[in-house]
C-alpha cells in the first residue's frame, strides 16, 4: 500500500518555494531599467512599501541583487511583511522557524505563522499545516485535521497535497475511505508531472471497477482543464 513521505513533502516544499521566491526576483531584477540598490529598498521598505520588504528580504535570503546572504535580516523582512498579513510572507516566515534559519528553529512559531497564512487560503501553508498534523511535529498529530489542510491545498492546485489527500482517501486516515476519490486526486498530480503520484496511481487503479476509474479519469481530466484556463496565458 503506498504511504506518505511527509517529512520529504514538506523539504521539498521549502525548497521549491524559497526557489519560485528568488525566480520572481531574478525576473523583476532583469525587468528593471535601473538596478535598485539594497539601500534604496531599505529606506522604501522602511517607509511602509511592501513590495520593497519581499524584495530585501528575499534578496537577503539567497545573497543575491547587492546582499550578502544573511538570514536573519530575510527574517526580520519576512516578519515585517507578515505582520502587515501578507500571506506568502507568513507562510516563508514559518519556513524560516520551521528551518532554523535565521531564527531559533521553533515548529510551534512556524505552526503558528502557517496558520495565519491557511486562514487566507495561501496553498503552501495549507500544506504544511498538513504535513505538521500527519507527523505530529510541533502540534499533536491529528489525521483528520491533516486531510482537511491537504484537501483545501489540493482545490488550489497544490500538487503535493493532492497526492497526500489521495493516500488518505485510499488509505481512510483521517477523512472516510473512497478509492475512487483517491485515485482522482493522485491521477491530477499525475497529470501535472509529480512522480510519487506517477509511481503510485497503477495501485490505487487496481482495486476500481473500469467505470469508476473511467469517471475518476473523466474528472481528473475536466479539473485540468479549468487549471490550464486559470493559468496566465
Amino acid at each position: 500500500m503506498p504511504t506518505i513521505t511527509a517529512l520529504k513533502s514538506m523539504t521539498a516544499w521549502s525548497l521549491r518555494l524559497a526557489a519560485l521566491l528568488l525566480l520572481c526576483v531574478a525576473c523583476g531584477a532583469q525587468a528593471a531599467e535601473s538596478p535598485i540598490t539594497i539601500n534604496d529598498l531599505t529606506l522604501r521598505a522602511d517607509a511602509g512599501d511592501r513590495t520593497a520588504m519581499r524584495a530585501l528580504a528575499e534578496a537577503y535570503y539567497a545573497g543575491q541583487d547587492g546582499a550578502e546572504q544573511d538570514f536573519t535580516k530575510a527574517a526580520e523582512w519576512y516578519r515585517r511583511l507578515a505582520k502587515t498579513g501578507d500571506p506568502r510572507a507568513q507562510t516563508s516566515l514559518g519556513l524560516m522557524y520551521a528551518r532554523g534559519y535565521g531564527v531559533s528553529k521553533n515548529l510551534a512559531e512556524a505552526h503558528r505563522w502557517w496558520n495565519f497564512a491557511a486562514a487566507q487560503n495561501d496553498p503552501g501553508a495549507q500544506f504544511n499545516l498538513g504535513l505538521t498534523y500527519v507527523q505530529g511535529e510541533g502540534v499533536a498529530a491529528d489525521p483528520v485535521r491533516a486531510a482537511r489542510w491537504f484537501r483545501e491545498a489540493a482545490r488550489r492546485g497544490h500538487v503535493q497535497a493532492q497526492y497526500n489527500l489521495g493516500l488518505l482517501l485510499h488509505e481512510g486516515k483521517g477523512i472516510e475511505r473512497n478509492p475512487q476519490e483517491a485515485y482522482f486526486w493522485v491521477k491530477v498530480a499525475t497529470l501535472q508531472g509529480d512522480e510519487y503520484a506517477e509511481r503510485n496511481l497503477a495501485a490505487l487503479a487496481a482495486g476500481l471497477s473500469g467505470t469508476l476509474k473511467r469517471e475518476a479519469d473523466n474528472r481528473a481530466a475536466a479539473w485540468m482543464k479549468e487549471l490550464k484556463k486559470q493559468l496566465p496565458q
